[in-house]
């Protein structure tokens, strides 16, 4: 009988596509993937540390593992495995735990699967973690996301991914076009470029910290990949995007006109102690930029409320900022204390009802943003990408622009892209369309 396995992964893309690497190296030693909630022999948890609360949940996790099967061994992996590896072996349960190099070679690690005493670590120092693994998750979802690059040599005082993944580091030109080469030749329609930070790309692509080629270098040659119908860009650094990539996005063949741009904070004292590498009139000039190649382009944005010093006014400034600012949805978090880093230690500690009434205040205008976007966005002609999920009863989509569309449940539909014109938009606030030209591509 096959071992069968099962992965849940905590975090962002770019685990997503780490988890989907590492699945695949046990199937290729002879397991059989199953999902999370079915009965397994192993159980691998990708683990995420950006916010308090993904650390929390990583015991509720490891919960629903042992309700399944009492007797499977659990692995842990990931970031928050890398920074507190001796905290998550001690949690009941866990017979692993491995940090930033030693996840990618996992089966090594493991002999019977018989459960241990206590949790066995293996983690390196993160000075070690200077070496690059390339991943691509697909088969999940009919969007792969393609990793282009690892770690972080910013030192934004509230973050600890540079202490979890390492340095900058960046997969070669020639791997990331033969991936996205691969991935297209299973079927998938859209590639999501991923990494820490992403238009850092370029540095350690050969061993060492010179740029041998451009985050610009590697999206115009990706542009050239036959047979890759999207590729969307993820979270990237305002200062290191570039007039170049904007204006190459806007006239690209594949690149759809769709960015997101971390902000963290609307005032520049804030932006200071957060030590971040812009201001926010640099942050204006990005979205101003994108608006004259690209008017109709989606604009989603990361914010942070109740960081250390954040005054009534500091929090006001960043509301206002992003009201009058032409951008189309955001993404909120609620500033929590990390071990290791400098902003655990600042004066000016925001209570917590206090961040999470700021928080709220965001969200409530995340709503009306994206309200407006898709408002902005009726009576267009776009091309749909409809996903594989049935949900009550409906089939939705994304449009290049990352509009989300609704229709009555078509299978026929699935994985597949056509024309559309956007009519209105529905009590949820997700927007109609008619058919206006039978299916683009196959």
């Amino acid at each position: 009988m096959k071992k069968k396995v099962a992965f849940y992964t905590l975090g962002c893309k770019l685990n997503f596509s780490e988890t989907s690497t590492i699945a695949r190296g046990f199937q290729e030693e002879g397991f059989d993937r199953v999902d999370f909630s079915e009965h397994a022999d192993m159980y691998v948890i990708n683990t995420c540390s950006v916010t308090d609360n993904a650390d929390k949940r990583f015991k509720t996790i490891v919960k629903q593992a042992q309700k399944v099967n009492p007797d499977a061994f659990v692995a842990a992996i990931g970031c928050y495995a890398q920074l507190k590896p001796e905290e998550l072996a001690a949690v009941d349960g866990v017979d692993l735990v491995l940090g930033a190099t030693e996840k990618f070679k996992i089966t090594d690690y493991i002999n019977d699967l018989s459960k241990n005493d206590m949790g066995e670590v293996h983690s390196c120092e993160i000075e070690d973690a200077d070496f690059y693994v390339g991943s691509y998750a697909i088969g999940d979802r009919t969007r792969a996301f393609l990793k282009v690059q690892d770690g972080c040599d910013y030192k934004c005082t509230y973050c600890t991914i540079p202490l979890a993944r390492g340095i900058s580091r960046s997969d070669t030109v020639q791997n990331v076009l033969d991936n996205a080469a691969e991935i297209s030749s299973k079927g998938i329609k859209e590639i999501v470029l991923t990494g820490v930070n992403i238009g850092d790309y370029g540095k350690g692509e050969f061993g060492n910290k010179k740029h041998e080629h451009t985050f610009l270098d590697l999206v115009k040659a990706l542009d050239e990949v036959d047979g890759i119908h999207r590729l969307r860009i993820s979270s990237i650094e305002p200062n290191l995007l570039k007039n170049e990539t904007i204006d190459f996005v806007a006239q690209s063949n594949s690149f759809v006109p769709h960015f997101h741009i971390p902000l963290q904070s609307g005032s520049d004292v804030i932006l200071k102690l957060m030590k971040r590498r812009y201001m926010s009139n640099l942050y204006v000039d990005r979205v101003n930029r994108i608006r004259e190649t690209m008017p109709h382009a989606c604009i989603g944005v990361d914010v942070i409320v109740g960081f250390p010093g954040e005054t009534d006014d500091h929090f006001l400034e960043t509301y206002h900022f992003l009201n009058e600012l032409d951008i189309s949805y955001l993404h909120v978090f609620t500033y929590s204390e990390r071990d290791n880093t400098a902003a655990a230690t600042m004066d000016g500690v925001v209570a917590k009802n206090v961040r999470s009434k700021r928080s709220k205040m965001l969200r409530g205008l995340s709503v009306k943003k994206r309200r407006a976007f898709y408002e902005s966005q009726l009576g267009s002609i776009r091309t749909a990408l409809f996903e594989s999920e049935n949900k009550e009863g409906y089939i939705h989509g994304f449009t290049e622009n990352y509009v989300k569309v609704k229709s009555p449940w078509n299978p026929d539909l699935v994985n597949t892209l056509h024309q559309i014109e956007l009519t209105e938009i529905d009590e949820y606030g997700l927007v109609r369309f008619e058919f206006v030209a039978n299916k683009v591509k196959a």
